[in-house]
C-alpha cells in the first residue's frame, strides 16, 4: 500500500484562509495515487420542496472546512494520516433533468467505490441519497442506514414527483437497498401532514428516535439505542443538516424548531466509531440562508467526524457480488395523505 500523500497540505507559510479551497485543504483526487475516502460534491437541489440553494452547499462546506486540523482528540485518531482522503470534485448533475442527474450521481459514485474508495458526499439536497445508496448497495448489498434528520424522508411523493428530497428512503426500501432490520432515524421532529406518516414509516421498517427523546432521555441513551439498532451491519450515514436546531444551522431549506445542538450531533456521530461505516453524506446546506458560516462549519465538522469513524475502523465490510441487491420490490404501504 502506498503512503499517504499530501494529507492534508501543510499550511507552512500559507495561512489556512489562503490557497485552493478543497475540503479540509486536502489534495485533489488527481494528485494522489489512491483514495481510501473520496470527498464528492453534488451541487444539486432540483428535488427541494421549499427553500432552494443547496446546490451551492458543497463549496460552502469546503470553504467552512479550512480550519479543520489533523488530530481528533475525542476519538484519538488522526484521520488524514490514517486514511488517504482526497477531494474528488463535483458531479456534473444538471438542474433540468432529474432522472439524468440521478444517473450521473450514481455512475460517479459507483466509479469511486469500484476504485476502492469509501464515499463522503457533500450535497446538495437529500434526493441524492437514493443514487448514492444504489451505488453503495451494488458493492456491499443492502446496508443499515443511520439517518440524522428533522424529517422522515419516507413520503410517497409530492407535486407529481416520486423522486425528491422527501422520498429517498422510501424509494431505497422499495429497491431493496436498505437493511430494514438495522436502520434508524435520529432527531425527527415537527408537524406532519398526517399521523399515517408515522405508521407508514414504521411499516417500512425504520426505528425512530425523536429530538424530544434525545433531550429527555439523554444523548448517552440515544447512542446506546443507535448502536444496538445497527449491530454489526455495514452502515451508511446520512446527515441532513436540518437535524440541527435552526440556531445551530440556519442555512438550510426546511428548518424545524426544536432540533439537536451541534455538540449533540457530533457526540452521536462519534458513537459510530465502533461500527463499520461504509460511506456517508451531508446534505441540505443552503448558504444563502447561512450567517457567519454557522451551518457550513457544523457541516464541515460533521464530515470530519464521519471520516474519523472510518479511520478508527479503517477496513470496509467484505464486498458482496454486484447481484447482491434483491431485484424483487419490497411491499410498501399506500401513499400518505
Amino acid at each position: 500500500m502506498s503512503p499517504i500523500q499530501n494529507s492534508p497540505r501543510e499550511p507552512v507559510g500559507l495561512p489556512r484562509y489562503a490557497g485552493l479551497g478543497t475540503f479540509a485543504k486536502l489534495p485533489r483526487l488527481d494528485e494522489v495515487s489512491r483514495a481510501d475516502v473520496a470527498v464528492l460534491g453534488v451541487p444539486f437541489d432540483s428535488g427541494v420542496s421549499y427553500r432552494p440553494g443547496a446546490r451551492f452547499g458543497p463549496n460552502h462546506i469546503r470553504e467552512s472546512s479550512r480550519l479543520l486540523r489533523p488530530y481528533n482528540p475525542e476519538l484519538g485518531v488522526a484521520p488524514f494520516q490514517t486514511l488517504q482522503v482526497a477531494d474528488a470534485g463535483d458531479v456534473a448533475a444538471g438542474p433540468y433533468d432529474l432522472p439524468a442527474a440521478l444517473t450521473a450521481i450514481e455512475r460517479r459514485a459507483r466509479d469511486l467505490l469500484d476504485g476502492g474508495s469509501r464515499l463522503l458526499t457533500i450535497g446538495g439536497d437529500h434526493t441524492i441519497s437514493l443514487p448514492l445508496l444504489r451505488a453503495v448497495a451494488a458493492v456491499h448489498g443492502p446496508v443499515a442506514v443511520a439517518h440524522f434528520d428533522a424529517h422522515l424522508d419516507t413520503w410517497e411523493g409530492s407535486y407529481g414527483s416520486v423522486f425528491n428530497h422527501a422520498t429517498p428512503f422510501r424509494r431505497a426500501v422499495e429497491e431493496g437497498l436498505i437493511d430494514m432490520e438495522a436502520s434508524i432515524h435520529m432527531g425527527v421532529r415537527g408537524p406532519l401532514p398526517a399521523d399515517t406518516d408515522l405508521t407508514d414509516d414504521a411499516r417500512l421498517g425504520f426505528t425512530v428516535i425523536t429530538a424530544a427523546e434525545i433531550e429527555l432521555d439523554g444523548v448517552r441513551a440515544a447512542a446506546e439505542r443507535l448502536r444496538a439498532r445497527i449491530g454489526g451491519r455495514p452502515v451508511y450515514v446520512s446527515v441532513d443538516i436540518d437535524v440541527l436546531d435552526p440556531a445551530h444551522a440556519p442555512g438550510t431549506g426546511t428548518p424545524e424548531a426544536g432540533g439537536l445542538t451541534s455538540r449533540e450531533l457530533l457526540i452521536l456521530l462519534r458513537e459510530l466509531a465502533s461500527v463499520d461505516v461504509v460511506s456517508g453524506d451531508i446534505v441540505e446546506v443552503a448558504p444563502a440562508y447561512d450567517h457567519a458560516q454557522i451551518t457550513g462549519i457544523a457541516a464541515a465538522h460533521t464530515a470530519y467526524e464521519i471520516v474519523s469513524t472510518m479511520a478508527v475502523a479503517p477496513h470496509p465490510a467484505q464486498s458482496r457480488p454486484t447481484d447482491a441487491v434483491p431485484t424483487d420490490a419490497v411491499p410498501v404501504p399506500a401513499a400518505t395523505a
